[in-house]
């Protein structure tokens, strides 16, 4: 099994840009709350085949490079073991998460006005 690689926002929004799947495993609350990142694909992370399909019928090819965000690794890297787990040989994770995402100045949405603590 291959180890997902952690890294920087800039690293991954590097990765992004040079075609790697984005996905958010955020909550619809999570990410109202704090703001999304244009273009990602959300997915729910106690529900991989809902995006990726069955181990051992991969919706996604195996190749294909992932970049996992969450609000914090604490999230995003249990989501890409799992890829890692299931043969996906380039997994990466975002180094803070989307807090970190959006710090950078990389794109953001900002929180929705009725989400705001």
């Amino acid at each position: 099994m291959t180890t997902p690689e952690l890294q920087t926002p800039d690293a991954a929004s590097a990765k992004v840009a040079g075609g790697a799947l984005l996905i958010d495993v955020r909550s619809a609350a999570g990410r109202a709350s704090a703001g999304e990142i244009p273009g990602a694909t959300l997915a729910d992370r106690d529900n991989l085949d809902a995006l990726f399909g069955p181990s051992d019928n991969p919706a996604i090819t195996l190749d294909t490079p992932v970049v996992i965000v969450c609000g914090s690794i604490n999230g995003s890297g249990p989501v890409a073991e799992a890829l890692a787990a299931r043969g996906y040989t380039d997994v990466s994770h975002v180094d803070g998460g989307f807090p970190a995402w959006k710090e950078a100045g990389l794109p953001a949405t900002e929180a929705e006005p009725s989400a705001a603590p």
